[in-house]
């Protein structure tokens, strides 16, 4: 079968399926697919990092809880501050690693072979590989929403709720899960492949990345302060990905549930439901069947392309595939103009609020991308990782936004459920719901969908538990894992600061400030690594006959 390798198992990376060598855990070329298990008898929990992450943990549930309204008039205050200031850079930045990207792509540079030998998996099995990285539970919910968003109000000096709004929906869509993101993954992924690959590193980490980069000495003071820094960032920004993805996918679950039981959507359904996904991935890290969560979770990844042909098959296909057609026209010819679209003139926030949002978005994946891209990578060479990147990865995205996004639109046009306006008046969880079920076999399809959420969120979290524990763990061996017990504690920890989000029914906005404040500073992680790209490329010798 075209899904099995030719000699080593797979990896998968979605959004929901986290890799666990971050930081601090060192991973050699020999070991770098397959692990084998060591005891735990000399780990040592780092007990600096787990109490400043839980003193920020606490302080940030309890304000939530006794000053909600202040802590997100503070949130929105800080979000503005930010992407007022350094957003207009954040674009360039993104808009500079597409042209990197294409520059690497096109030249000489790209035939430089990514370690020796010859791949490890088929091309199918290694871009199914990329399809699968773009997907996760909160996938579901903005593939069905997101363009109502715009609709409602879009950049390019488009009015909202007009005919030209609803044309470029879409296409704004496309543009932020498309070619930028992930030329920003080929740039971290590269950087770290050829670091490990033909540099040959004994770490595969992003603290030896950068030590690299930056030339230090690898036992010094310096590098292990760096490592340290590395480390918090990487956890602040954990949790600012996971309030978002978590609080979005319970309050879609919770609300598709209670319109298909006639029940009201409570605050304790909510937390019910959020119980009973904690409770399973604890006992995944706690009993042991976290394998068995990845796979299926790793299942959910080819479900959630069947859903979307079921959904593309059962809707309006004709209308679904024309409006794909002229959005991808959209998204090509104006790609230049979204990327740099600032607004300035009409002081305008919509590039603010989602286009840089976005971009940092991405940037809180991009290690662990980096990390999974390089694992199964090897003997690859960089114009078939770049070229990989976007025929997978971007490829995917845009089918499964292009299925249930199209579905949504015709919803709308044809009178049967107005996903904008019940943006306005009631919730786009709401719109869900009732997209789902106006489908053919709606009811089964609901079922379908809000379990498949569910099983993507509780591999997410168990996988995210593990991922936290390991990088606070002291001098974590390859193949040594995190005690249990670290493991349940940042299990229960994960959930909550999103159980304080549903508590008091926080907005998008507040749930988009958590992802931007956390996923700033990995701006300067991503240009050192371009810096550091750079470097390497410059200093590459070009021995091999095939590289010239």
């Amino acid at each position: 079968m075209w899904l099995t390798p030719k000699r080593k198992p797979h990896y998968y990376f979605c959004k929901d399926v986290v890799v666990t060598d971050i930081t601090t855990t060192p991973v050699t070329d020999e070991t770098v697919t397959q692990q084998s298990p060591v005891q735990n008898d000399k780990v040592q929990n780092d007990k600096l990092l787990i109490s400043v992450s839980l003193a920020v943990v606490f302080a940030v549930v309890m304000m939530l809880i006794f000053n909600p309204d202040q802590v997100q008039a503070a949130g929105k205050t800080a979000f503005a501050a930010l992407t007022n200031t350094f957003g207009s850079f954040i674009q360039l930045f993104a808009f500079a690693s597409v042209c990197t990207m294409l520059y690497i792509a096109v030249s000489r540079y790209g035939t430089i072979k990514l370690g020796e030998g010859q791949p490890e998996y088929s091309n199918m099995s290694w871009l199914f590989m990329f399809i699968c990285a773009g997907l996760g539970s909160a996938t579901m919910y903005w593939a069905f929403m997101e363009w109502a968003y715009y609709y409602n109000g879009i950049g390019l000096n488009i009015e909202g709720q007009t005919n030209e709004a609803l044309r470029t929906s879409l296409s704004y869509v496309m543009f932020h899960w498309g070619i930028t993101p992930w030329a920003i993954y080929g740039l971290a992924s590269i950087t770290m492949a050829y670091h490990f690959h033909v540099n040959r590193a004994k770490g595969l980490n992003l603290s030896s990345l950068m030590v690299s980069i930056l030339g230090m000495k690898e036992d010094s003071t310096a590098s292990r302060v760096m490592g340290r820094s590395l480390d918090l960032i990487f956890l602040f920004a954990t949790f600012g990905g996971l309030i978002l993805t978590t609080t979005v996918t319970v309050n879609t679950v919770s609300t598709g549930f209670a319109e298909l039981f006639g029940m009201e959507n409570t605050f304790a359904i909510k937390a019910i439901l959020l119980a009973l996904i904690t409770l399973t991935f604890t006992l995944s890290s706690y009993i042991g069947i976290a394998e068995g969560l990845q796979k299926i979770a790793h299942a959910a990844c080819g479900m959630c392309f069947v859903f979307a042909v079921v959904v593309l098959v059962l809707g309006d296909t004709g209308f679904i595939v024309d409006f794909f057609v002229n959005s991808l026209g959209l998204t090509l010819s104006n790609f230049v103009e979204m990327s740099l679209f600032t607004d300035a003139t009409n002081e305008g926030t919509f590039n603010k609020d989602w286009t840089v949002f976005y971009w940092l978005y991405w940037f809180t994946y991009t290690p662990a991308v980096a990390i999974f891209v390089t694992r199964i990578s090897k003997g690859r060479t960089i114009r078939q990782v770049i070229l990989g990147l976007i025929a997978g990865g971007c490829g995917g995205c845009w089918f499964f936004f292009g299925a249930l996004t199209g579905y949504s639109v015709d919803a709308m046009v044809d009178g049967v459920v107005n996903a904008p306006a019940l943006l306005n008046s009631a919730t786009g969880d709401i719109a869900v719901a009732q997209l789902i079920a106006n489908l053919p076999f709606g009811t089964i399809l609901s079922v379908f969908y809000f379990v498949l959420m569910m099983l993507f969120l509780a591999s997410h979290l168990d996988a995210t538990a593990f991922t936290v524990a390991a990088v606070s763990t002291k001098n974590l061996k390859q193949g040594q894992d995190p005690t249990r017990e670290l493991r349940v504690f940042w299990c229960v920890m994960l959930s909550l600061l999103p159980l304080a989000m549903l508590y008091i029914n926080a907005s998008l906005d507040t749930l988009k400030t958590a992802v931007t404040l956390t996923a700033a500073p990995f701006v300067i992680v991503l240009m050192l690594c371009m810096f550091g790209l750079k470097k390497f490329l410059s200093n590459h010798k070009f021995d091999n006959v095939s590289e010239k």
